[in-house]
């Protein structure tokens, strides 16, 4: 059965997936890298980084996946609408693979790009956007990518059949937050905490059967 599946979400222990101001000098704000330093250390990131507890976590992230839903904040800085030659963040090969969805209020024609990497723009609710992915996913999952507002929402419609969340130990006190809105979401999930010795913590909440 497909599967809603979230990986390699990043948050601070008060609960921020990216800082601010975002730019494009400073695509997580006042965070920085911070809360990615444990994944660009795993051999999932590169060929010299370590094996371990986080590696494990990270691999996970391409597994069967057959399409990706993110926000217009994950594909660029704010105002990159405006500019007709943006093309993401990652050059003219991205990591994604599949079909990418992103949800924005400016629609755009299709990017296709290398490595089987096409970028649709569309306007629709997390409901409408879920069926359109899954359907260009086949038998394989769809991913959520972010960012906080993205995930949150699916969250919120009961859409995401798995979390993987990385608690890192610092405290951002302002940014994007994934929880708001969300009290006692917990209780729809079985979760898991797996510590590390990066100092993360790997929370997995995989839908109650």
């Amino acid at each position: 059965m497909q599967r809603t599946r979230v990986h390699n979400f990043s948050i601070s222990l008060d609960g921020f997936a990216a800082g601010e101001p975002q730019s494009l000098e400073t695509p997580f704000g006042h965070a920085g890298q911070r809360l990615h330093q444990w994944m660009i250390a795993t051999r999932f990131w590169s060929e010299q980084g370590a094996d371990g507890v986080d590696n494990a976590f990270a691999l996970r992230h391409s597994d069967g996946i057959g399409a990706e839903i993110m926000g217009a904040n994950k594909f660029g800085p704010p105002g990159w609408a405006d500019d007709p030659n943006w093309r993401g963040w990652w050059g003219e090969n991205p990591p994604f693979h599949t079909p990418v969805y992103v949800l924005t209020r400016h629609e755009r024609p299709s990017l296709e790009m290398e490595g089987g990497n096409v970028f649709h723009f569309i306007k629709a609710s997390p409901a409408e956007a879920l069926a359109t992915a899954k359907q260009a996913a086949g038998e394989l999952d769809v991913r959520i990518g972010g960012g906080a507002t993205v995930v949150r929402d699916f969250l919120a419609a009961g859409l995401i059949d798995h979390l993987h969340l990385v608690v890192v130990p610092i405290v951002l006190g302002r940014g994007a937050r994934l929880w708001d809105g969300l009290e006692e979401i917990q209780d729809g999930f079985d979760v898991e905490t797996v510590s590390s010795p990066s100092g993360v913590v790997h929370l997995t909440f995989t839908r109650s059967a």
